[in-house]
């Protein structure tokens, strides 16, 4: 190799290193240097043991068949899944694009051509025999082949950008997976909420029926007043008001629940109505924030999109470089379509050639700080990825802890009011003291018992927000 181009392209080489080393973005991006450590717990977390992620799915309602159903069904027909699914597919065939782009370009042709010449141009003085056909036929067949050695790296790198949005696509579609799972569970949740709180206003309407009764017969006897019918009227006319709303609630559900899992309205029915065995939610999971939110696909996707965007400043510095293409021809061209696959119809060619920038008056630099401004993006989305799951986890376990509390104290507290409404019960039959009290009692136990309802609702889904935080099953 002459010496003189053996050093130029040492020292494009040496140009091209210094130049994507001048423009690379700062290299630790870890968890660590974003400012979460490996050991760091979350604050709101109950101080209790640390568990095996394996147990993370107890968070989810899994003992309820409806919900095993549903879930079954929307991730094998969800609208939402099968988009994100396709994104999977598109992402897989550009990266398949990008490696075909780095290999030879190899095509084929045949043509035949019918040319019609004027004769007249060739003069009048022809040697006496030579005769001159006005038509012309040409047959021919090529193979042409062209490739860009890539020296500098710019189709390696725009391909390893595009395998890397692969992963990202699928990160992507797991997060959708989960957030599908993680809202048919708080839609099961409301429904089973929706049944207790059916179940609890029946009882208090067949209990205001009763305090009905006991007044009418006592005020037709004469033992009290009929205001105390009265009262209870309005007693039982207020459960029968909360029982009404409660079946916008069930629409509300079945239409949320028909959107999510792409199935038909009967479907979605059917599986609700499976009988739902006892719930036990089980203790809390703890772990260490590094270790949850490398697990979120969330954080996932956008560390992917993070590393293909550096892969585009690499791919945009190299533009700067001179560009080598291979080309070669082999081809057969003939007057006679007998002679075509002779050794005199043979044609071929075999080239090299070299171009690059020269005076692209900020073409390239603009693309270049396009790529490193979208890395910049890239970098800021996965800062914020990674504080939006610390603060989705904080707040998950913080409303966990609140909500099991709330249901602790209700349950004792319900407890007390339903002894209240016996003893004052009692004293009231025996004309210790007056239906406002009875009438009072009951009011008190009705409202807890609701709150106490909406309460274990409210837990069981604070539950499956914490699944979703801590990113979920794998």
């Amino acid at each position: 190799m002459p010496r003189l181009p053996r050093f130029s392209l040492l020292a494009g080489s040496a140009m091209m290193l210094s130049a994507c080393a001048s423009i690379g973005q700062p290299t630790d991006r870890s968890l660590d240097a974003i400012g979460l450590t490996a050991t760091q717990n979350f604050a709101l977390a109950p101080d209790v043991a640390q568990q095996d992620r394996s147990q993370i799915d107890a968070l989810l309602p899994s003992g309820d068949p409806g919900f095993e159903r549903l879930r079954e069904a929307s991730l094998a027909d969800a609208p939402t899944l099968a988009a994100a699914l396709a994104r999977i597919d598109l992402a897989r065939a550009q990266a398949a694009r990008a490696n075909a782009n780095r290999k030879p370009n190899i095509s084929g042709d045949a043509s035949v051509t019918r040319q019609r010449i004027n004769t007249a141009t060739f003069g009048g003085n022809l040697p006496p025999g030579v005769d001159v056909d006005r038509y012309i036929t040409t047959y021919g067949a090529n193979i042409l082949a062209s490739w860009d050695p890539d020296i500098f790296g710019q189709l390696r790198a725009s391909e390893r950008a595009a395998i890397i949005r692969i992963d990202a696509a699928e990160a992507d579609a797991q997060g959708v997976r989960q957030s599908l799972t993680a809202a048919i569970g708080a839609n099961v949740i409301d429904w089973r909420t929706l049944l207790a709180r059916k179940a609890t206003l029946e009882s208090d309407r067949t209990a205001a029926k009763g305090l009905l009764d006991v007044t009418q017969t006592r005020s037709k006897a004469g033992i009290s007043p009929g205001l105390d019918a009265v009262q209870a009227e309005t007693l039982l006319a207020q459960a029968e008001a909360q029982l009404a709303p409660l079946d916008a609630e069930r629409a509300r559900i079945i239409g949320s629940l028909v959107t999510l899992t792409g199935q038909p309205t009967d479907t979605v029915i059917a599986a609700l109505a499976e009988v739902r065995p006892a719930f036990d939610p089980a203790s809390d999971f703890v772990t260490t924030p590094a270790t949850m939110l490398r697990a979120r696909p969330d954080i996932a996707a956008a560390e992917a999109r993070l590393k293909a965007a550096d892969a585009d400043v690499a791919a945009a510095a190299a533009q700067r470089f001179p560009k080598l293409t291979l080309s070669g021809a082999l081809g057969l061209i003939s007057l006679a379509l007998g002679d075509l696959f002779t050794n005199d119809a043979i044609v071929g060619t075999l080239g090299a050639g070299i171009a690059g920038p020269i005076f692209d008056f900020g073409r390239i630099e603009a693309e270049i700080d396009a790529s490193k401004a979208g890395s910049k993006e890239a970098f800021a989305n996965y800062r914020g990825a990674v504080f939006t799951a610390l603060g989705d986890a904080e707040a998950a376990y913080g409303q966990v802890d609140a909500a099991r509390r709330e249901v602790l104290l209700l349950e004792q507290q319900e407890a007390l009011e339903k002894d209240s409404v016996n003893l004052s019960s009692i004293r009231y039959r025996r004309g210790l003291s007056d239906f406002r009290a009875v009438l009072n009692a009951q009011r008190q136990l009705n409202a807890v018992r609701s709150s106490t309802d909406l309460a274990r609702g409210r837990l069981h889904r604070a539950r499956i927000a914490l699944w979703l935080a801590l990113g979920g099953s794998s």
